[in-house]
Order: structure tokens, then sequence, then C-alpha cells
């Protein structure tokens, strides 16, 4: 499963960076492909994508979406499947998670827990 979902997230991303899906929503932004979830029978594949800086998510998932009929014969050539499995295009918001759990380290209350006043311990003793 992780070998195909591997094979199945370069296979996409080759296809939106040579511009060989023509749409013009999807020609004006930078696709990540982040990762691909198949299923455990292989007949769906789960594909997270994210445009560059956030923008015009909804529409970019339209554009996928529009196109994925012939993405998903593409890929099924390029890799050599038995069977061609389903495409769904999700966000994937773990660059968001990331980013909060980034601000929660960096906060007050947390450097704080981390470095605590060593003024009242380092009194110079060997304990």
């Amino acid at each position: 499963m992780l070998r195909v979902a591997e094979l199945m997230r370069h296979a996409v991303a080759q296809l939106l960076a040579r511009g060989q899906v023509s749409d013009p929503i999807l020609d004006a932004h930078t696709i990540t492909v982040s990762r691909v979830q198949m299923s455990p029978d292989l007949k769906l594949a789960t594909i997270y994508v994210a445009p560059l800086g956030g923008k015009d998510e909804t529409d970019v998932l339209k554009a996928l979406d529009r196109h994925k009929r012939y993405m998903r014969g593409e890929v099924t050539r390029s890799i050599n499947l038995k069977f061609s499995p389903d495409i769904r295009f999700r966000i994937d918001d773990s660059f968001d998670a990331v980013s909060k759990i980034d601000a929660l380290l960096n906060s007050e209350q947390v450097r704080r827990d981390l470095h605590p006043d060593r003024g009242a311990t380092d009194d110079g003793s060997d304990s």
C-alpha cells in the first residue's frame, strides 16, 4: 500500500509539474502533492494537495476534480497498475497543524517550563 501510494504521489506531482493537465486555475498555482493514502484494496487513492501559499484552495480542488478522470488514466499508465484506483483530492491541512504546534512550542509558557529560573538553584554549591 505504501509503495503504491508513493508511486502515485510521484506520478501526480509529475503530471502537475510538467503542465500535462491543461487548466487555467492549475496553471496559475504551484501545487504540492504532499501524500497519497491508499485504501487496503488499492481501489481508492486519496491525494492530499496544497496550493502554494494556501490561496484559492476551493478553486484548485474543483479544477483537480474536473480533471481526475484524465489524471487517473495517466497515473495508471505511468505506474503500470493492474486496476485503476479511483482518485479523490483533499486539501492537506497538516502544514497548519505544524505551524500551530510551532507556535505553542515558542510560547512564553513553554519556554518558562523548559528553561526554569536557574538563579535560585545555581548558588555555586555542588549538591
